[in-house]
């Protein structure tokens, strides 16, 4: 029996730091003793660092490795996030928009809010019928106060961060806390066995490093899974035309100035632009696609949108090269992070994927090599499962639009283009609305059916349902609205505002766990 003991971890930034953290934090009680976790990062090549949106999974990932969440606010420069607003996504019309919130609809394990919101001919908005957290992004307001426990939520909640910061925060956590070992090297070689396993990296400053399990975390190089191991990637192109983002970080006009507490996607003629409020800064982008709008025109439209904060600040070009891995644990090789795939940042998918992969590692990790290819299986149907929904659920914003304004909305609602799942689900909430029955029935399912339901009815997609067949439960939905309603306006009274908030934290904390 060959143990796995070693885990080598090639490549540092948010991806790397996470997998050590996680990996390292299920296996505190083997450590140092009878297991090891190694990163190996390069001195010399920067990481990405625009990835500055999260889930709310991110709040259970930093807990269960230790981390205080006020520490993590002092020194990631992070700030809260609800939800998102897209914005002109629908008709393209400035005042048009909808949120897709953090918190499930009211009552959603009991009833089916969308049936009988659709079937009451609605007067407000899904989001605002069924939950207050469009609201709350609305008055400006936190999802906690500061007497709230770290990690626990009046709202439900995730981060903004800066990915720069964020990644150096990792390493000293990890490092100083769960033992693992930090290597500076530059990966020259890969010694590999007769099977195609990976026996050590040989580096120019370190020499050669031997492990039992590797984790490719060198981004888009993907030096182990796709240089060394020979591991295709699969486009997903045709499905997801945006290739390109230009970045841009503004200041605020005053000190004062309130942090919106979700991202803001505002769509554009070829492309939509990400805008997130860090305390210090915004975070603001365009993601585009290159075969319908020119690098000079997308930079016209996001300075635009910036307006005179906008207008000398710096621009850095980023290019998406949209699908993923064709397998991402080969042999004793598993991909993490860019090296895996990357997917444009409309929802945020980036570091949930990271914190996903790197929990079901850590929690399935093979005793032995003897048993690692049923785990990699295993392992890989799991992980092109979430792709494939993440890809679904990408598209499901753009085939709902109605725009006819350029080639790029027009294109986007082709058939051709659309994935084959998508399709069949969008045929039968032509008749019912999302809910548990779709094939939401994983236990960690990416998107759940509430997802779905607020960007479908957000955006103005119309299911045929019958007032009569909801009578037998119209009481429980007239119940449920009522408590929606009393919690709306309980929240909207009691929280405080966002930057009020993260000003306390910094200030005097929040209560430990």
């Amino acid at each position: 029996m060959q143990p796995i003991r070693n885990i080598v971890i090639v490549g540092g930034g948010t991806a790397g730091w996470l997998a050590a953290g996680v990996i390292a934090a299920k296996h505190q009680g083997r450590m140092p003793a009878d297991f090891t976790v190694t990163l190996v990062e390069s001195p010399t090549t920067p990481i990405i660092g625009v990835g500055e949106g999260t889930w709310p999974t991110l709040r259970t990932t930093l807990s269960k490795m230790g981390v205080s969440e006020t520490d993590f606010f002092r020194e990631c420069h992070a700030s809260f996030k609800q939800g998102a607003r897209f914005a002109r996504w629908t008709t393209g019309e400035v005042d048009e928009g909808y949120y897709h919130p953090l918190m499930l609809p009211q009552g959603f394990q009991r009833v089916n809010m969308a049936a009988h919101w659709l079937a009451d001919g609605h007067d407000q908005s899904f989001c605002d019928a069924v939950t207050p957290q469009g609201l709350l992004c609305d008055d400006g307001l936190a999802p906690k106060t500061i007497a709230t426990p770290e990690f626990d939520a009046v709202a439900n909640y995730a981060y903004h961060l800066d990915a720069g910061k964020f990644a150096g925060f990792l390493q000293r956590h990890c490092t100083a806390k769960l033992g693992v070992r930090h290597v500076l090297a530059d990966v020259t070689s890969v010694n590999q066995a007769e099977n195609g396993d990976i026996t050590s990296v040989v580096t120019e400053q370190a020499g050669e490093i031997a492990g039992d399990l590797f984790v490719d975390c060198t981004g888009f190089a993907a030096l182990l899974i796709g240089k060394a191991l020979g591991v295709p990637f699969k486009s997903c192109a045709d499905v997801l035309f945006c290739d390109t983002a230009l970045a841009i970080q503004v200041p605020y006009e005053s000190e004062d100035s309130p942090i919106a507490s979700h991202t803001i996607s505002t769509a554009q003629s070829a492309g939509w632009i990400w805008d997130i409020g860090l305390p210090s800064r915004r975070g603001t982008g365009h993601v585009y696609s290159s075969s319908h709008i020119s690098d000079e025109d997308a930079e016209r439209e996001l300075r635009a949108y910036l307006g005179p904060v906008g207008a000398t600040a710096d621009v850095r070009k980023i290019k998406i090269r949209s699908g993923h891995r064709e397998t991402f644990w080969k042999n004793n090789v598993v991909a993490v992070g860019l090296a895996a795939g990357f997917l444009e940042p409309l929802e945020a998918s980036a570091i949930v994927l990271i914190e996903m992969s790197a929990k079901l590692i850590a929690e399935q990790m093979p005793v032995c090599r003897e048993v690692m290819d049923i785990i990699a299986a295993r392992f890989n149907a799991t992980t092109h499962y979430r792709w494939g929904r993440i890809i679904d659920f990408l598209k499901l914003h753009y085939v709902l639009t109605k725009r006819t304004d350029s080639d790029f909305w027009r294109d986007n609602v082709r058939a051709d283009t659309i994935p084959d799942r998508l399709r069949d689900l969008l045929t039968l909430w032509k008749y019912q609305p999302p809910w548990f029955h779709d094939e939401f029935d994983r236990v960690d399912e990416v998107f759940p059916a509430a997802s779905y339901q607020y960007v479908l009815y957000g955006m103005q997609f119309g299911t045929e349902v019958s007032r009569e067949a909801l009578s037998a439960e119209a009481r429980i939905a007239e119940q449920t609205r009522r408590e929606a309603a009393v919690q709306t306006q309980r929240l909207r009274a009691g929280l405080p505002r966002h930057r009020d908030l993260i000003r306390k934290i910094i200030d005097h904390g929040l209560p430990a766990i």
